[in-house]
């Protein structure tokens, strides 16, 4: 296990206990995916509360039954042997807690490298639910930053 990041340090003990369990919904979810299985995010993203971003998609999906028939249409299709999930944070609010982290895996599809945001929340059943999902594709920086512009 790693050594607490400075901002982990600062987590309460019931915070600490929350941050473990929602990064193992989040696996929980990703060993599913990764063989093919899309009812893991089925069951953590929420039914009555659910957006979406995905870096192939311009526009955000705006409910539960929209993301149902993207997770149909990859049902059984998609598989890696492995994954990597990178630098899981978690930052918490009442009631609300983010979840940030690199995704790195090479699939029978796609090699997917994503920024990967999931906004969770504790709902009416005292169950704690993705109410936001975006997935970003890491790019490589091809910006010049070598020459500054005059501000006008």
């Amino acid at each position: 296990m790693t050594s607490p990041t400075p901002y982990e340090r600062n987590y309460t003990a019931e915070q600490t206990r929350l941050a473990e369990h929602l990064i193992d919904l989040e696996k929980g979810a990703l060993d599913k995916w990764f063989n093919g299985d899309v009812s893991g995010y089925r069951e953590i993203w929420s039914r009555t509360s659910f957006t979406y971003f995905d870096g192939d998609n311009p526009k955000r999906v705006e409910d539960h039954d929209t993301i149902d028939q993207f997770l149909d249409a990859l049902d059984g299709k998609l598989h890696a042997d492995v994954y990597e999930l990178h630098s899981p944070r978690i930052q918490f609010g009442i009631d609300m807690a983010l979840l940030t982290f690199q995704l790195f895996a090479d699939t029978n599809l796609i090699d997917m490298k994503y920024n990967c945001v999931e906004l969770y929340q504790r709902e009416k059943d005292d169950q704690w639910r993705v109410i936001h999902s975006t997935w970003s594709f890491i790019r490589p920086m091809d910006m010049d930053f070598t020459s500054v512009k005059e501000i006008v």
